[in-house]
């Protein structure tokens, strides 16, 4: 690593569609029971018959499969945790923990850590690694994980780790006394005592049918979800189950909205306590719509998804909805469930016009959702492309608006902090865009900046500051847009209405990419300690000796992480950068050395990539050491750059 002064040393889905709907108000219409905006179906028979009716067609990871032969397609869609009450020894005092959207609601991710050890999914394996003090840190314990693994919750000395697998099991199919192979995936939630870090010990083992869909940890209680495509065997189908070790399954009680949908997919919502070992999970099933975002706050789960079927005039209880332009059947739909005591009830629905970009299109601030949408679609003049934000209230009605943001533009980044929205959108060049949401029924754009290049993700810094990264771009001689390297910039909001860049920095050529820019748990931000990290996969021109041409050049690949110090007045100070591979093709699309996350324990930097974990010290940039983890993987080549 470069040395640099010791400068820093001071300073559900959608998820849990969720588990239980509870005490929602049910009724009867039609016979149907209703609950709140869903229809429980009464019977297999009339899933399979409302499926046969609606479904239409199918799509490559989720639609309307139907086994051939007898036997059915692969199903599938193919603040920090709580700490321990008795600290390990040698503890850092102080250490990063997972970058989450909502304080006091954790994210399930690969990586996490307590200030001593680091538990991470490598491979198939859950790896533990005794962290702290760095000068020692070694691998205690690695246990294989059955499946795929794909994200760990920490709680203490308990640990959860979600992983898939496909499950072959004999079925007896309507019309048929002669059972026939299914095959079918499942996602398992396996529970570990690890008060033994060298030896941990599985003590539960939840499993819920489809794949692994998206997670959150709210005190002690696990809220899970997973989606699957109904799955025909011949004319029968098979429904979602839960079932806890080898008991029998349960199967939940399926719903669906009244409105109609385009697609329809199984989401299985479970919750269960990460402490309570011989507990029934809660669980229901939803017949919902494809491109989920799950939202969570520490008092509602939020569920949103994409419903381009027939347009709507009105929204549930004879809401009205906000108008959609003729030809545009670009629509979200939106469901709230309430969370008290581990428990989720299900309350409202909402319709809201354009499609969500990611769970940060979402927020519940003062009992009020807010939601940015981008609408995409066609009228009679042609395509047409445009953005809005709409304040819902608890009963999930829309109270304000503020529509045709940004004409012929899409929202790249969107990040609401208190009474403010700050909404990057881009086409040629990049609008930042400070939106007032002081009164909610009347949104307001208070300020805006226009500078090249965009960004993908933003976080706040302070009250009145902003840093995002994204991409540089710039006008080619051909009058359009060219993508440049890695951009970091910081944005002063302290007048909002002239908001201003105060720094930025490009890295890199084109092609230059980060993790932070796909997965906020990759970006590392320590305000009190002004420290900012970045994962980096520079792409570099390097001079081409072999070339007869002078001033030819070749292009390489640089991995590691960029450290900077990060002052609100003066901007980006480069402390220095920790490798973990000097070079490398750029013609590669994945390699184990891409540094996927970071975190500190007190004076020690951290960075993580699937092959090691490479320790710095932050007083003076000097390797202190590295851990190699038991990663067992190919690097597979592309015919091409990667930008």
């Amino acid at each position: 690593m470069e040395n640099w002064k010791p400068a820093i040393v001071v300073a559900l889905g959608c998820l849990v569609v969720a588990a239980i709907i509870g005490t929602a108000l049910a009724s009867e219409e039609d016979g149907a029971e209703i609950r709140g905006d869903l229809i429980k179906f009464a019977s297999k028979e009339e899933i399979k018959a409302f499926l046969k009716e609606n479904a239409q067609g199918s799509w490559r990871d989720g639609g309307y499969h139907r086994a051939t032969g007898g036997v059915a397609d692969e199903a599938g869609v193919n603040p920090p945790a709580p700490m321990a009450t008795a600290a390990p020894t040698s503890q850092a005092r102080d250490y990063s923990t997972t970058n989450v959207q909502v304080e006091g609601v954790d994210e399930a991710d690969f990586l996490k850590n307590d200030g001593k050890y680091i538990y991470i999914i490598s491979g198939e394996t859950l790896t533990i690694v005794e962290a702290f003090p760095p000068e020692n840190a070694k691998i205690i314990s690695e246990s294989r994980i059955d499946g795929s693994p794909k994200a760990l919750f920490l709680a203490g000395d308990r640990l959860v780790v979600f992983a898939t697998t496909t499950e072959e099991r004999m079925t007896t199919v309507e019309g048929s006394v002669t059972p026939v192979p299914v095959w079918r995936t499942v996602t398992h939630a396996y529970v570990y005592d690890i008060s033994d870090r060298e030896d941990p010990e599985q003590v539960r083992d939840v499993t819920f049918s489809g794949d692994y869909y998206d997670a959150r940890l709210i005190g002690d209680h696990v809220y899970a979800l997973t989606r699957e495509s109904p799955v025909w065997v011949r004319d029968d189908i098979l429904l979602p189950e839960v079932r806890t070790g080898t008991a029998e399954p349960i199967v939940p009680d399926v719903y669906r909205p009244k409105t109609p949908l385009q697609n329809y997919i199984f989401y299985t919502a479970g919750a269960f306590s990460i402490r309570n070992d011989t507990g029934t999970p809660d669980a229901e099933t939803f017949l919902l719509g494809y491109d989920t975002t799950l939202y969570a706050s520490q008092k509602n789960l939020y569920i949103g998804y994409r419903n381009q079927g027939p347009v709507s005039t009105a929204g549930p209880a004879g809401i009205a909805v906000p108008p959609v332009e003729p030809g545009t059947r670009d629509r979200t739909l939106i469901h709230r469930l309430s969370i008290e005591g581990g428990e989720i009830d299900y309350r409202a629905m909402g319709e809201v016009p354009g499609h969500l970009l990611n769970q940060f299109s979402l927020d519940e601030y003062a009992g009020n959702l807010r939601v940015a949408t981008t609408v995409e679609g066609w009228t009679r003049e042609g395509t047409t492309q445009y953005n809005n934000v709409y304040v819902l209230d608890s009963t999930m009605k829309t109270i304000g608006a503020l529509e045709y943001i940004a004409p012929d533009e899409r929202i790249y980044a969107a990040r609401f902090a208190g009474d403010r929205l700050y909404l990057v959108t881009f086409k040629r060049i990049d609008p930042l865009f400070v939106i007032d949401l002081t009164d909610p029924k009347r949104p307001g754009i208070l300020g805006e900046l226009k500078i090249p290049g965009y960004s993908d993700y933003l976080h706040p810094y302070g009250p009145d500051h902003i840093i995002g990264i994204g991409k540089e771009t710039s006008e080619n001689e051909w009058g359009g847009v060219s993508v440049a390297g890695l951009k970091i910039a910081l944005f002063d909001v302290s007048d909002v209405n002239s908001p201003t860049q105060v720094d930025s920095v490009v890295i890199g050529e084109a092609g230059t990419d980060s993790a932070a820019l796909h997965d906020h748990k990759a970006f590392l931000f320590v305000e009190d300690r002004q420290l900012l990290v970045i994962p980096v996969s520079e792409i570099k021109k390097v001079e081409n000796p072999s070339s007869r041409y002078p001033g030819s050049y070749a292009l390489e690949t640089w991995q590691g992480a960029y450290v900077y110090r990060v002052s609100q007045k003066d901007g980006f100070t480069l402390l220095g950068r920790v490798a973990h591979a000097e070079s490398g093709s750029p013609y590669s699309w994945y390699t184990p050395d891409a540094v996927q996350r970071s975190l500190f324990m007190d004076d020690t930097l951290y960075t993580i990539s699937m092959r090691s974990i490479v320790m710095t010290d932050l007083a003076d940039g000097s390797r202190i050491g590295e851990v190699l983890l038991p990663y067992r993987g190919e690097v597979y080549p592309t015919p091409y750059p990667v930008w």
